[in-house]
């Protein structure tokens, strides 16, 4: 059974992941319409990525026997002046979404509901490398300046784009 406390602090964090959802979602449509097909599909692949964490709290809460919330959602930012500011606001939510997932922690140990503390180890993980992406992104971006064909090789090579965190477990492969 999940208190009170952590039911709610999941509830939150459901929002939150909602949220991140279309956050990714409001930029692929941005970076679409900008004509920055590999980011693009890129922010749309996020998107899911953050719809499925939101569904595997859900899904957590309710086994636990809680109750998920689904609730309304702020709108997120739909413009950027541009894909570096768009990546850049892309790290400050991630590092948002890495305080929240904290705060959890904190709260799980707090009521000694070690069964939550071990579900939320996955995000802790999963946060070291949304953070790490978004910072690799931006170190691409800074190198690549004002270079319209540095863009382009960005906008095409981004899809490929993998981080391997410290904090991703060995699968040996």
């Amino acid at each position: 059974m999940l208190s009170k406390t952590i039911e709610s602090a999941l509830n939150k964090q459901i929002r939150i992941e909602a949220e991140s959802s279309q956050v990714y979602l409001a930029m692929a449509v941005w970076a679409e319409i900008k004509g920055l097909e590999g980011i693009s599909n890129f922010m749309y692949d996020q998107s899911d990525e953050e719809r499925e964490h939101m569904l595997k709290l859900v899904k957590f809460v309710n086994e636990r026997g809680g109750h998920a919330q689904v609730s309304e959602l702020n709108a997120p930012n739909v413009s950027f002046d541009s894909f570096k500011q768009m990546f850049e606001k892309l790290l400050e939510h991630e590092i948002f979404v890495s305080e929240s997932i904290n705060e959890l922690v904190h709260i799980s140990l707090q009521e000694k509901d070690y069964a939550t503390h071990n579900f939320l180890q996955w995000y802790v993980a999963e946060q070291i490398e949304e953070e790490a992406t978004a910072r690799t992104i931006l170190d691409k971006i800074n190198m690549i300046g004002d270079d319209k064909g540095g863009l382009y090789l960005f906008d095409r090579d981004i899809q490929q784009l993998t981080v391997v965190s410290s904090a991703a477990p060995d699968t040996g492969v």
